[in-house]
């Protein structure tokens, strides 16, 4: 055996993708080079890795148990370059965060700061509906979660970060209220506080369509499908833009916060205390350096 650790993980991203053209997107490598060194990897099994029907890439059952070790030798090899770097006296390792959608609207103005601090510090950022953020948490699979609601049924510890502010919003030439509701898929979290408005406020008696990002709603809203009831923090290029309009309206914006919470008795990583650390220190200059427009409004 003579396989490459840049096989190895270009294998990896294969069976993550399920596909060679998205792993050669993701590596920045072209497709034929991706194609070539998996090729190489393979010619040193006698079994297949991987196998194509209708045109459609599969991975066999020995391939997800090779993917599985390669996956422990590259953490292994990452062990190595933390290990290096923490006796050298740099902070290292990993930083895993799961957000959910909205939630990157905010995250990113969190971490720049400590990254930039930090350069040995590799960062692991999975932005996605409420539903899979809870069940990396529940299973262990992340540091920190980022939420605007807490879950049931797990307990856990929080560091509030900022509100989030809900408000119903239309585009300039949609002033018929009889246009259709436009909702967030289920488990998240908007569209449960948005339900949760409309049942008390006027029943369910309008038309509703159901799309599956929080990007989707502003651009159907935009287009004049609908109103929705949508955060603000990611709407201010189009309110500035008069793409977008606030309706005012009886007990709105209702309000939750945006929180990173982690598991309760969790033992923390050097590098999740850091990230704690500094968000405690630096939170307010944070606020009033990139969200006071956000705070004052």
């Amino acid at each position: 055996m003579n396989y490459t650790i840049h096989q190895l993980q270009i294998f990896l991203k294969v069976v993550q993708t399920k596909s060679i053209t998205k792993a050669a997107e993701e590596l920045f490598m072209t497709q034929p080079a991706v194609s070539i060194q998996l090729k190489n990897l393979q010619d040193q099994f006698d079994i297949p890795l991987t196998e194509v029907v209708s045109r459609q890439l599969y991975v066999t059952d020995f391939g997800n148990e090779i993917a599985i070790l390669a996956e422990r030798v590259i953490q292994e090899l990452e062990n190595i370059n933390y290990k290096t770097q923490a006796f050298q006296g740099i902070l290292s390792g990993k930083l895993r965060i799961s957000s959910a959608s909205t939630g990157k609207y905010v995250i990113p103005f969190f971490l720049t700061g400590f990254l930039e601090k930090n350069a040995g510090i590799d960062l692991v950022l999975d932005v996605t509906n409420k539903s899979r953020v809870v069940e990396s948490l529940k299973n262990n699979e992340i540091d920190f979660a980022l939420v605007s609601v807490i879950p049931e049924k797990i307990q856990v510890e929080e560091e509030l970060l900022i509100d989030n502010k809900l408000y119903l919003i239309g585009n300039q030439a949609l002033r018929d209220e009889k246009k259709p509701l436009i909702y967030r898929e289920e488990g998240s979290a908007t569209r449960l506080a948005m339900e949760k408005y409309f049942e008390t406020h006027q029943g369910n008696q309008r038309k509703r369509m159901e799309l599956t990002s929080n990007e989707a709603v502003k651009q159907a809203v935009i287009a004049g499908l609908g109103y929705s009831i949508m955060p603000l923090i990611g709407i201010q290029n189009e309110l500035l833009d008069e793409q977008l309009f606030i309706h005012p309206k009886e007990d709105l914006p209702m309000k939750t916060e945006w929180r990173l919470i982690w598991l309760k008795g969790k033992k923390m990583s050097p590098v999740s205390l850091a990230f704690l650390d500094y968000i405690r220190s630096e939170k307010e200059e944070i606020l009033r350096k990139h969200f006071s427009w956000y705070l004052e409004f």
